[in-house]
């Protein structure tokens, strides 16, 4: 029993904060979860610190689509958050089970998202920890935005004075990866790789065990853009994934934009990104990289990318520079969150993470060899119809966007039980292979196709870049 009221049951979740746990309250009859928090040594002020913050600006927003804050109480050394419970599951979660999202079935969530996220912000809070796990989605479609521990009203400079980066690095704005104050604009970007996310199945940024290049990335490169996959959400993304925050749509224009449907009219202004007389969508398809000056500190960057496309402010590089610093008292927590590969605490086992974020080159040094081919090949093909997650994971970013995305990719072989190679041609100079392959039906019966599909990287590191 915890403060003479709360009986736990199960525990339900844990994350950055601590677990979580179902419980009662006796005294009203119903049903709550019950957060544990200030629980591990040299987390204890800091945690508490985040919890009454919770509780604080939560039971400001008195909104159907935020989750509620009833208590906060105190049981021996212990301080539990004591909040309403959602019968559900996150969103990384439904994208981990069911693969990708359509923009229609994506559209609906979101908007209730955007609706409290517009309340938050009208009220003075930003939330500054946007993202597909605090984001709970009721077996009905209803959505509550949850996790307010980090949220700060604008009056509240309690962790602008820290020197801290607070928030989950793979949707993290710019501006807050450089080091500077997040604002409501952010939680506007952050809102935008959430919908990435959703659509593609993976988040935008790649973090893995690298963030100081997943920092670098996000400061100094033009967004990642889905292409069709996007469909009519196509402008949203360009609008909330814009590189300066005075490009991007309020939060109440996200709302309403997701509330009008494909039909809906696009909120002025339009992102610089769209070259004036070309069609928003059409400009989705395009992505280019924006290369920062030589006063950059030395954060690991990916590879040479083509010149920048639009003058970036002078200021900026001063910005970056404080990248590195600011990156070492990064908050321990936010590699221990729940949704971002490398950056979260509950493993994120969507198929595309583990992809890497660009398609790595034929290596010269390294062999390529046909037996090689041949053995990826029957690897991949023992494994689409076992495991379509592992498998999904050997083609590149490009090629799983091409596919339409898991959701799809999920489905197609969802319908075989088996796949046999039967025979292979591989040709190392063209780094392709052409073979034959035996499906067997989920209905029982047997057919036979012939495939050639162009390979990346070298023998015991292939991925599959395109088919033919």
């Amino acid at each position: 029993m915890i403060a003479g009221r709360y009986t736990l049951e199960r525990e339900i979740g844990r994350g950055g904060m601590g677990a979580v746990w179902l419980g009662q309250d006796e005294v009203l009859g119903r049903e709550v979860a019950l957060k544990r928090v200030g629980f591990g040594p040299g987390n204890d002020d800091l945690d508490l610190d985040r919890a009454e913050r919770e509780a604080r600006l939560a039971a400001r927003l008195n909104h159907p689509h935020v989750v509620a804050v009833y208590d906060l109480v105190t049981e021996g050394a212990d301080r539990w958050l004591v909040m309403e419970h959602v019968a559900g599951t996150t969103l990384a979660e439904l994208v981990r089970r069911d693969g990708a999202l359509t923009p229609d079935q994506a559209a609906p969530l979101l908007r209730q998202a955007a609706d409290a996220l517009a309340a938050a912000h009208a009220a003075g809070i930003v939330h500054r920890d946007v993202k597909p796990s605090n984001i709970l989605v009721t077996p009905d479609g209803q959505v509550k935005l949850s996790d307010f521990g980090i949220a700060r009203a604008q009056a509240d400079a309690s962790l602008t004075q820290t020197g801290l980066v607070t928030g989950s690095p793979a949707y993290l704005a710019p501006e807050v990866a450089s080091g500077q104050q997040a604002t409501a604009a952010s939680d506007v970007w952050s809102l935008g790789a959430t919908t990435f996310h959703a659509l593609a199945g993976r988040p935008p940024y790649d973090v893995g065990e690298n963030l100081l290049g997943a920092l670098y990335r996000i400061v100094h490169e033009e967004p990642p853009r889905l292409g069709p996959a996007a469909g009519w959400l196509a402008p949203m993304l360009l609008a909330t994934m814009a590189q300066e925050g005075e490009d991007r749509w309020s939060m109440a224009d996200v709302r309403d934009f997701l509330a009008g449907g494909p039909s809906a009219p696009l909120p002025a202004p339009l992102p610089r990104a769209v070259p004036i007389g070309v069609p928003a969508v059409a400009a989705a398809d395009a992505s280019s990289t924006q290369v920062m000056s030589t006063a950059v500190p030395p954060v690991p960057a990916p590879a040479p990318t083509p010149p920048p496309t639009r003058r970036r402010s002078a200021a900026l590089p001063l910005v970056v520079l404080g990248v590195v610093g600011v990156v070492v008292v990064v908050i321990a927590w936010i590699l221990g969150s729940d949704d971002d590969p490398g950056s979260e605490a509950d493993p994120q086992t969507t198929p595309s993470t583990s992809a890497p974020a660009s398609s790595p080159p034929p290596s010269t040094e390294s062999a390529v060899t046909a037996d090689g081919m041949e053995n990826f090949i029957e690897d991949y093909l023992a494994t689409v119809t076992t495991d379509p997650k592992s498998s999904w994971t050997m083609l590149t970013p490009d090629f799983q966007d091409a596919s339409g995305g898991f959701g799809q990719y999920k489905k197609f072989w969802g319908g075989y039980q088996t796949a046999d190679l039967i025979s292979a041609d591989p040709d190392p100079d063209a780094m392709t292979i052409s073979y034959t392959v035996e499906y067997l039906h989920n209905d029982g019966s047997k057919s036979r196709d012939d495939v050639t599909l162009q390979l990346q990287g070298t023998d015991g590191n292939f991925l599959i870049a395109g088919e033919s």
